[in-house]
């Protein structure tokens, strides 16, 4: 079954023009030569709130570290200890006031980060700043535009992911496509090889997540998620005065911000790991699932979702 104006003559090519082997043919996602079928995979309401989570926690990110870089070190606790920071990022300079590296000290233990943390090139000229400008919006260290940018896209993000959690509920998504079962959670250790090995699903086993992915999925979406949403308010001083409990729960403002920055990078991990199993499984299905909704599987069978 094909969907409707997605039929197989718009993906496959000809191969009286054009012969792809069948192993680069599933590595860009292209149809398969042989028997296939369109699977629906995602309905509209997962596709829209991926798009604007994937857009949300771009920019998070990079304002995020624009914010950072107006006080690039990070303490444990409610106040700011400036002699033992847990991280710091700074710079070295020579007798004239020139910089000479930039600095990352972690635990007490400095590193040489010049050019990318400590110090980097803007406009040609090296300068003190926690990030690069190319990781940050806005690109020069501009505090409060970068602030504006993140509570807005904060905002979006928590309306977004409300949305999705009362999809998720009322639809079952979450308990028939996501929570892993007892039979995922004893085929991890196979997943994991598999995925080491690169032997990723194709077939009839790609009409659904594994239970690596179930439990990534899991991991950002029901830990990180609120995670990183919670510690947020917790670094404000207005809702730290509306809720105190917050402080309590993370043990203080710093160390909520440490957290903080923590999910931010896990974030950041899960993303770059996502986006290199979405290229090796097949670039173009995965997209095309995520934005059409439609996914192909390799064999006879049928496209229901």
């Amino acid at each position: 079954m094909a969907p409707p104006l997605l039929t197989s003559k718009m993906f496959k090519v000809s191969s009286a023009r054009l012969q792809v082997p069948e192993r680069v043919r599933t590595a860009l996602g292209l149809t398969p030569s042989g028997p296939h079928y369109f699977f629906f995979r995602h309905g509209w309401v997962v596709r829209v709130t991926h798009w604007v989570n994937a857009l949300c926690l771009a920019i998070l990110l990079m304002s995020g570290l624009n914010i950072f870089n107006a006080h690039s070190a990070l303490y444990w606790g409610e106040n700011s200890n400036f002699d033992h920071p847990l991280l710091a990022m700074g710079s070295n300079y020579n007798d004239d006031g020139g910089i000479t590296a930039g600095v990352t000290t972690i635990a007490g233990h400095s590193f040489n980060t010049t050019g990318f943390l400590g110090a980097s090139r803007e406009d040609g000229q090296m300068t003190a700043r926690g990030f690069p400008s190319w990781a940050t919006l806005p690109g020069p260290n501009w505090l409060a535009m970068a602030r504006q940018w993140h509570f807005a896209f904060a905002w979006l993000l928590v309306i977004n992911a409300l949305g999705f959690y009362a999809y998720g509920l009322l639809s079952r998504h979450f308990t028939r496509d996501l929570i892993p079962t007892a039979k995922d959670v004893s085929h991890l250790p196979k997943e994991i090889l598999d995925h080491v090995q690169l032997k990723l699903h194709h077939g009839e086993e790609a009409r659904h997540y594994n239970g690596l992915q179930k439990l990534a999925y899991c991991l950002v979406i029901f830990v990180l998620g609120p995670l990183v949403v919670l510690t947020g308010l917790t670094m404000s001083p207005t809702m730290d005065s509306a809720f105190p409990i917050l402080l309590d729960i993370f043990g203080g403002r710093q160390s909520a911000r440490v957290i903080h920055f923590l999910c931010a990078i896990a974030f950041f991990g899960f993303f770059l790991v996502h986006i290199a199993m979405v290229i090796l499984s097949g670039t173009w299905n995965n997209l095309r699932s995520m934005i059409t909704g439609w996914y192909v599987i390799r064999g006879k069978g049928h496209g229901h979702g």
